[in-house]
């Protein structure tokens, strides 16, 4: 068995560059969508404004992509590099993102980023559609991956090697048909707070409304249909992992004995011995979300595993914690989002803008706390019940990894550091409003006058009362 000095380096170094990779995917891909829409609505309408959303995000959207193509190619490296037991067993399941998703995303990822006036308006739909149906194929291929690892099928062992024995039982795996919808809603609803979040801040600051006001209307109808179906999801997925995964919802319900009916805010796990010092717990709440409203439902302890199966309670428990509570605040301010449309004062909320900027970034927290829930309570396995994790990494020289984990953490700080302040920067520049009523701007053919707001030279429209 690897030292646990090398297998803890391994696992902390693919954590990080995988959780730097998580950040774009759970933008870019919303994002894609967002902008086949916004397109599509250009076409259909003839406003301007939509082109002007457009072309703003796409300039967002191409920076993104491009980071979250670099930190992917790295991850595929370490595959090979750090995790060679691992790749070799399961290389011929595993390597399920293919050219489907590949070459619709590559192929023509070029004319929606460039053939903006250069090709013709509908060419450019078609561009966009392509290219988030190929960022959707992705996340397809890799969560039909990552839930055959959590509850694989389909498979027979030859030598050592996981083999497809029935392809269609090994993508459609059991919990493929709930994890598959929660990470894409969970990338959709990331995106739209971001588009959410600056759109308020355009609101705030009383700059670029026409543009804002759009853009908040759509991110805040998007909230209000995908978060409460979301929450739905994930509450079929927490009971899927009862079902193909004790260990994870014992230690993510952060119970040690299986005898406590309430639900556990915060607790201070001992891993020790197998006891939480601290644990702050609301009576009974825990059986009534099992659907037991008379309250003497318990939820199983995690000291029932024995100890050489059970993950980290920390992990698993403050991971789902976190997309948990972010979920409820989500909600929260979705909620009322519709309540301030029906009351005409989506527009006007200086309160409520100001928390949907604070919030921008609590979709890809909420992603990224997800992604620990998953990956470290499928511990110690990489491939639930049949490859321990410490049997998939190779045997590599630690100070190698160390080398290699502070380039890593420095070449991805200032990645991350300089993608920060590109936002930034076209937040402060804003939509050109020469996109609303410069022609020579406009796509070839492209329909309509439509909307005005933001003309140069013009004062903002001002917003009827009570809007």
């Amino acid at each position: 068995m690897p030292s646990l000095t090398l297998l803890l380096l391994s696992r902390w170094q693919f954590a990080f560059t995988v959780a730097f990779h998580m950040t774009f995917p759970a933008i870019t891909v919303g994002l894609a969508v967002f902008l086949a829409f916004v397109y599509g609505m250009y076409l259909r309408t003839g406003e301007r404004v939509y082109l002007q959303i457009f072309r703003f995000w796409k300039k967002i959207f191409a920076v993104g992509f491009a980071l979250g193509v670099v930190a992917g190619t790295v991850i595929t490296f370490e595959f090979g590099l750090n995790w060679g037991p691992y790749a070799a067993a399961t290389g011929p399941i595993i390597g399920m993102e293919v050219v489907t998703a590949f070459f619709l995303e590559a192929g023509f990822i070029g004319i929606m980023l460039y053939g903006d006036g250069r090709v013709s308006p509908r060419v450019m739909f078609t561009a966009c559609c392509l290219v988030a149906l190929g960022t959707v194929l992705s996340t397809t291929w890799i969560l039909a991956a990552n839930s055959w690892m959590q509850t694989p099928a389909g498979y027979r062992i030859v030598a050592g090697q996981f083999q497809p024995a029935d392809w269609v039982a090994a993508i459609f795996n059991p919990s493929f048909a709930w994890r598959f919808p929660h990470m894409l809603l969970a990338v959709l609803i990331s995106a739209a707070w971001l588009i959410g979040g600056i759109c308020a801040y355009y609101l705030l600051v009383g700059r670029h409304l026409g543009f804002a006001r759009r853009g908040f209307s759509l991110a805040l109808g998007v909230l209000a249909l995908l978060v409460p179906a979301q929450l739905y999801i994930g509450d079929n997925v927490a009971f899927l992992d009862l079902a193909y995964q004790p260990p994870k919802f014992e230690a993510l319900e952060g119970n040690w004995t299986s005898d406590n009916t309430g639900y556990n805010l915060i607790v201070v796990p001992d891993l020790a011995h197998q006891r939480n010092l601290v644990q702050i717990t609301i009576p009974k709440l825990d059986s009534v979300i099992a659907k037991d409203l008379s309250g003497h439902t318990a939820a199983p302890g995690l000291a029932q595993t024995p100890r050489s199966e059970q993950p980290n309670m920390w992990a698993v428990f403050y991971g789902f914690r976190v997309m948990f509570y972010a979920a409820l605040v989500m909600f929260a301010a979705a909620l009322t989002g519709v309540v301030l449309r029906l009351r005409r004062r989506l527009y006007v909320a200086r309160w409520f803008h100001r928390w949907m900027v604070w919030l921008t970034p609590i979709g890809v927290a909420a992603v990224i706390g997800g992604w620990v829930t998953a990956e470290t309570g499928r511990q110690p396995f990489v491939v639930y019940g049949l490859l321990r994790t410490d049997q998939a990494v190779s045997h590599l020289a630690p100070a190698s990894l160390i080398g290699s984990m502070i380039a890593f953490v420095l070449v991805y700080l200032t990645l991350y550091a300089t993608w920060i302040v590109y936002v930034i920067r076209a937040i402060r520049r804003g939509p050109d409003p020469a996109d609303l009523t410069d022609p020579a701007r406009l796509a070839e053919g492209a329909p309509g006058t439509g909307d005005t707001a933001d003309k140069p030279g013009t004062a903002p429209a001002a917003e009827p009362p009570g809007v």
